[in-house]
């Protein structure tokens, strides 16, 4: 089994991609502060999972990678209110997306 097999894995990743797909609506002045800063965030997510299974046999460094990935999974949360904030996205996908990443934060706790 890989890491891409991991439940937190599926799930990072298709919320990076249900992220990637919203964000081409957001006005192009935000393509630095809020759309590049919102993907990189969200695929972020899924990259430090594939660390920390590399990581899996050494515990602390495990746990910083983790805790790195629960770290950008919050840093999402933050650009999702700006997002709704500023109308570019519906209440109803942004609670749907929270309502998805709470559930992400289950599987990065250790």
């Amino acid at each position: 089994m890989g890491f891409r097999e991991l439940h937190a894995y599926k799930k990072a990743f298709s919320l990076a991609m249900q992220i990637f797909k919203i964000t081409k609506a957001i006005p192009t002045e935000e393509k630095y502060s809020l759309t590049d800063q919102i993907r990189r965030s969200s695929r972020s997510v899924c990259a430090n999972i594939g660390e920390a299974y590399r990581k899996r046999r050494y515990p602390k460094h495990f746990a910083s990678k983790l805790s790195d990935s629960d770290s950008e999974n919050t840093e999402t949360q933050v650009w999702l209110d700006f997002s709704l904030s500023l109308k570019y996205i519906k209440e109803g996908t942004y609670k749907s997306l929270l309502q998805n990443q709470k559930k992400l934060e289950n599987h990065l706790t250790i």
